[in-house]
């Protein structure tokens, strides 16, 4: 698709310093755009300049491949739909607030009626069109506040965090139908979040912000599991960073699906088998996200489960440690085992306890080739 925005060197300073700076981004015509990024890290900032409510010291934003003026931005920011983490709503009726904006673009009341009365039933509010705003739960304002957005069949939706406020269960049953929504409107959406779950859910492509630079934009499945460096390995959930040097091939014929190679990676007394491109000697980053990581109880040091696939694909790299922590996570157990390095595995509660881990447990660890993202250092 071609894109419906496109930003070049973009900066944003407050008192002179700058806050965001995003040398290239491209919004393509019907996607769903998820930035991520920590507090602080400009995200909201990139949602005030797109929408211009906040001046760039430098840069240029094209919509449909022109440049903003502003004598046409009047008319921009109202191809825009806007929803935020805590709704603005006007004390007024439910109704009247999802006709507000289109009462001020002039549509004619029949079409208000229609449009208003669609999207009431689309999120689940039509009951509530008598109620008065102010009297609503805070997922039914977020609902109410959504329809309001898309009941002027804005060009682009742009979100800032419009689930963080919500409790878990509310927060599920509105995602859910949120993304049903963007499934079958197709609304090039902008969506600001911090919950890495939501942006793999709502994001067909992935902008990271860190300390107010642009990192990296990809598919979830590239940002999530190929973090371009480490800070962003760390923000993504990535928690097994294990520093090594590529020794060379796995074996003369060590070609991987999509043109990678299975290499030999050296690091400290282990050597492991990993998917990627990089010549030998090269420095590397070893990256594991935790549910990556088996664990076997190793009490009797019986030799860890032997590969019975054969295969290059299967689970080839296996090593040895001590447990350092169990946190709790829910139906979850965060396991941190002391492999002269610390490996982080995510396993179920009941395997713990089928385990019967404990701290100070020697335990066998295994992660396959291919779970392995290689960053060069």
């Amino acid at each position: 698709m071609p894109p419906i925005l496109e930003i070049h060197d973009l900066l944003v300073e407050r008192n002179r310093r700058p806050v965001l700076e995003v040398p290239h981004l491209d919004v393509l015509e019907h996607e769903t755009l998820a930035v991520i990024g920590p507090n602080g890290a400009g995200k909201t900032t990139l949602l005030l300049a797109l929408s211009r409510l906040l001046r760039p010291a430098r840069g240029e934003i094209r919509f449909r491949g022109r440049p903003l003026t502003a004598q046409g931005e009047l008319a921009y920011r109202r191809r825009l739909g806007m929803v935020l983490q805590h709704p603005l709503l006007l004390d007024l009726s439910v109704f009247d607030n999802v006709a507000t904006g289109l009462r001020f673009r002039g549509r004619p009341a029949q079409h208000v009626n229609v449009q208003v009365e669609t999207w009431l039933e689309k999120l689940g509010v039509a009951h509530l069109r008598r109620r008065r705003a102010r009297s609503l739960s805070g997922g039914e304002a977020q609902r109410v506040s959504l329809a309001r957005a898309f009941a002027l069949e804005p060009d682009i939706l742009m979100l800032d965090e419009p689930f963080g406020a919500l409790d878990a269960p509310t927060r599920a049953r509105l995602l859910e139908d949120f993304h049903s929504l963007l499934n079958t409107t197709h609304i090039t959406t902008i969506f600001v979040t911090h919950d890495m779950d939501e942006a793999f859910l709502l994001g067909e492509r992935v902008a990271v912000l860190l300390a107010g630079r642009l990192r990296q934009v990809g598919s979830p499945e590239a940002v999530f599991n190929a973090p371009a460096d480490p800070d962003i390995a760390a923000l993504v959930g990535v928690e097994t960073v294990i520093p090594g040097k590529v020794t060379g091939p796995a074996s003369p014929s060590s070609e991987a699906p999509g043109g990678d190679q299975l290499l030999l990676i050296e690091a400290g007394q282990f050597q492991f088998e990993a998917v990627g491109q990089a010549s030998p000697g090269r420095p590397v980053l070893l990256c594991l996200r935790p549910e990556a990581v088996a664990l076997w109880a190793d009490n009797a040091g019986v030799p860890l489960p032997a590969d019975q696939t054969g295969g290059r694909t299967s689970i080839r790299n296996r090593l040895r440690g001590t447990i350092r922590q169990l946190t709790p996570q829910g139906p979850l157990m965060r396991v941190v085992i002391d492999c002269g390095f610390p490996v982080v595995a995510l396993i179920t509660r009941l395997s713990a306890q089928e385990m019967e881990l404990r701290p100070g447990q020697p335990v066998g660890a295994s992660f396959k080739a291919t779970a392995v993202h290689l960053i060069p250092r």
